[in-house]
């Protein structure tokens, strides 16, 4: 069963009785939400719902990966798929679909530790007007060697680093904070 607006909802409550400082950021999806849109489908252009993942190993390091279609460093994450069941599954999907890491995974809470809400450039070789994502992160451990081996259609590069470069200060943060 795919992933429901009642759990999008039930994670929105979770998510913001952990961080009510976030409520004002997520307005336009919990309107989208009201207005029955649907927000799992990366057809709705006024924004949607997507999962990230912040995998973090025994060094303390995030796995960072080079996003070719945004030129830019990121955590692994992407876009919900029908056979998605729940948000933590769907970043987890994710983070095994980018980059192959399959050993040794556990979330290390089952609530998202931040939900950014972001625009998105229009994209004209996929026909993607401008629209914004809501990206549901969550925070996975991994112990032992990992291997790496990206999703080369996606991801051009990968490095491990510091959980304190994290570009966004509120997922720095909160990474810092989950993993204590």
């Amino acid at each position: 069963m795919p992933i429901t607006a009642d759990h999008i909802r039930t994670t929105l409550a979770e998510y913001t009785d952990a961080y009510p400082e976030d409520k004002d950021a997520l307005a336009p999806l919990v309107e989208l939400l009201d207005q029955g849109a649907e927000v799992t489908s990366r057809k709705e252009f006024r924004g949607h719902v997507t999962a990230g993942a912040v995998l973090v190993n025994d060094r303390g390091e995030a796995l960072l990966i080079h996003h070719n279609a945004l030129d830019k460093w990121l955590t692994p994450g992407g876009h919900l798929e029908t056979e998605d069941v729940n948000l933590l599954g769907a970043a987890l999907r994710e983070l095994v679909e980018e980059t192959g890491v399959t050993l040794s995974l556990a979330p290390v809470q089952s609530t998202p530790v931040h939900i950014d809400v972001h625009p998105i450039p229009a994209n004209d070789s996929k026909g993607e007007d401008a629209h914004w994502h809501a990206d549901f992160r969550y925070v996975f451990r991994a112990t032992g060697n990992q291997t790496v081996t990206l999703q080369e259609e996606e991801v051009s590069g990968y490095a491990w680093r510091g959980v304190d470069t994290l570009a966004d200060e509120t997922l720095r943060a909160r990474v810092a904070a989950a993993l204590r």
